[in-house]
C-alpha cells in the first residue's frame, strides 16, 4: 500500500514538511512540521503549522504520529502545537539521548532537564517497524548529520530522508555537528541509495539555484545518477575529503541558538521563570568557527 503525501514549503527556512496518509479520512503522520520564529523578536507564531492544521481537518484525518527526522538546527518543531491541536505521538530516533546530552552542557540548561528523551512520547529503535493505520513503517537509522537521524519509510517506496540527502544538484548535509560523521552519513546514504531505483525520497530542505524552483522529491535513480556529493563511483574517502573541507567553510544556521534549545525537548518552550517568561540561551564565543 502506497501513501498520499502532501508537501508544505516554508521558504523563510527553506524546509518541507510532510502529511503522509491513505486516503480521506483515514489516520495519518505529520513529519518536520516548522514553528515559524523571528529571530529579530523572539516571537513565534503557528501560520506554516496552521497550513497542516487546516489540511488535516479538511481532509478528515486522524493524527497517529508527529515525526521529527533529527533535531533540527534551522527550524524549531511545531510537534508539540500540532499535538495539542490535533493529537498524536511525538517521535524521534532513540539516539537524540546523545544530543541531548552534548547540548545540556552547551546551554547548561535547568537541573529538571533529562537526557533521556522522556520529552518525546516515542522512541524509535533502529530499523523498528509501526503502522500508520493501514501504512506500514519503518523508522530507518541514518546517522552521520547527527547521531539520532532518522528516515522514515512509508509503504513500499517513499522514504522520508530529513538532511541526509538533499536535490541531486545540491548535494548532501554537513557532518560537522556534535555527534557528526561523514563517514557515517556516507554509509547511511549508501543504504538509502540501496533501495529499488523507483523509491520516491522526500528532502527535508532545498537550497535551489535561481534557474530552478524549490523540488521536494527525487528518485533513488536520480540521486545515483547526479547527486554531486555521492553519485555512483563517489570513494567514501573521497565524500570525506570534500564533506569536510566544506563543513569548514559553512556558516552556522542563522537558527541553530534557539532551534537546538526547542527540538530537544521535542518542541517545547524551556520552562518560564519566575517573571512567568520563557527564555532560550545565547552562549557568548561559543559556536565560532
Amino acid at each position: 500500500m502506497q501513501p498520499c503525501v502532501e508537501a508544505f514549503f516554508d521558504p523563510a527556512t527553506a524546509t518541507f514538511s510532510y502529511v503522509v496518509y491513505e486516503a480521506r479520512g483515514s489516520a495519518c503522520a505529520i513529519v518536520d512540521a516548522v514553528l515559524d520564529y523571528d529571530h529579530r523578536s523572539g516571537c513565534v507564531s503557528t501560520r506554516n503549522a496552521g497550513r497542516i492544521v487546516d489540511f488535516v481537518r479538511a481532509q478528515r484525518l486522524t493524527v497517529e504520529w508527529l515525526l521529527e527526522t533529527h533535531a533540527h538546527a534551522d527550524h524549531l518543531s511545531a510537534a508539540a502545537f500540532l499535538r495539542k491541536e490535533l493529537g498524536g505521538r511525538i517521535a524521534i530516533s532513540a539516539h537524540i539521548q546523545e544530543v541531548q546530552h552534548a547540548f545540556r552542557h552547551t546551554f547548561n540548561l535547568e537541573p529538571g532537564f533529562l537526557s533521556d528523551g522522556s520529552q518525546f512520547d516515542h522512541l524509535f529503535g533502529d530499523d523498528e517497524s509501526f503502522q500508520i493505520g493501514n501504512l506500514t513503517a519503518v523508522a530507518m537509522h541514518v546517522p552521520g548529520h547527527t547521531p539520532a537521524d532518522i528516515a522514515y519509510k512509508v509503504g513500499e517506496s517513499a522514504v522520508f530522508v530529513g538532511d541526509t540527502l538533499f536535490m541531486p544538484d545540491i548535494g548532501t548535509a554537513r557532518c560537522d555537528f556534535p555527534g557528526g560523521s561523514a563517514a557515517q552519513l556516507y554509509r547511511s546514504i549508501q543504504r538509502i541509495l540501496a533501495l529499488p531505483a523507483d523509491t520516491r525520497l522526500y528532502l527535508c530542505h532545498d537550497y535551489p539555484p535561481n534557474q530552478r524552483a524549490p523540488n521536494h522529491c527525487c528518485t533513488v535513480l536520480q540521486q545515483r545518477k547526479a547527486n554531486i556529493h555521492v553519485r555512483d563511483g563517489v570513494q567514501e574517502s573521497e565524500f570525506i575529503s570534500m564533506r569536510s573541507l566544506r563543513d569548514a567553510s559553512l556558516e552556522l544556521p542563522l537558527l541553530i541558538v534557539p532551534s537546538i534549545q526547542v527540538n530537544i525537548r521535542a518542541g517545547e518552550m524551556p520552562p518560564p521563570e519566575a517573571n512567568g517568561v520563557c527564555y532560550l540561551k545565547m552562549p557568548i564565543n561559543f559556536f565560532g568557527h
